[in-house]
C-alpha cells in the first residue's frame, strides 16, 4: 500500500495539466446547428460564415487537428522517457493530456527541466 501511495505521489510531481483546446472545434463540426452565433460577436459570425461556405475544410482540418495531436501524444512518451519519467501513470498522464489538449500539454512537458540527483 505505501509503494502504490508514493508512486501516485511521484506521479503528481511531474505531471502537470493544461488548459483545453479541441473541444470548440468539436463543437462546430458536429453541432454547427447548436452554436448560439449571435452571443458571440464577430466570431460568432466568422464562424457562423465557416460553417455555412466552408464546413468541408473545417471538417477536414479537424480531423488533421486530431492527426497531428496523435503525433504530439506519441512524441510526449519519446519526452517522458529522455527526460527521466518512467513512472507509468505520468507518462500514461502526459500521453492522453497531449492527444486531446496538443501543443498546450506538449509545451508544458518540453519545458520540464528535471532536478538531477546528486551521486555518491
Amino acid at each position: 500500500m505505501v509503494v502504490a501511495k508514493s508512486e501516485a505521489c511521484k506521479a503528481a510531481t511531474v505531471f502537470r495539466p493544461a488548459s483545453p483546446s479541441l473541444g470548440e472545434g468539436s463543437w462546430v463540426v458536429f453541432w454547427p446547428q447548436s452554436i448560439p452565433y449571435q452571443s458571440l460577436g464577430l466570431l460568432g459570425s466568422f464562424t457562423q460564415y465557416l460553417v455555412d461556405h466552408h464546413h468541408t475544410v473545417l471538417r477536414n482540418g479537424y480531423w488533421l487537428a486530431w492527426l497531428i495531436h496523435v503525433g504530439e501524444a506519441l512524441y510526449s512518451m519519446v519526452l517522458c522517457r529522455s527526460k527521466g519519467i518512467t513512472n507509468g501513470r505520468a507518462q500514461l498522464l502526459w500521453f492522453l493530456q497531449t492527444l486531446l489538449l496538443g501543443i498546450a500539454s506538449l509545451s508544458i512537458l518540453i519545458a520540464y527541466r528535471p532536478k538531477h540527483r546528486k551521486q555518491t
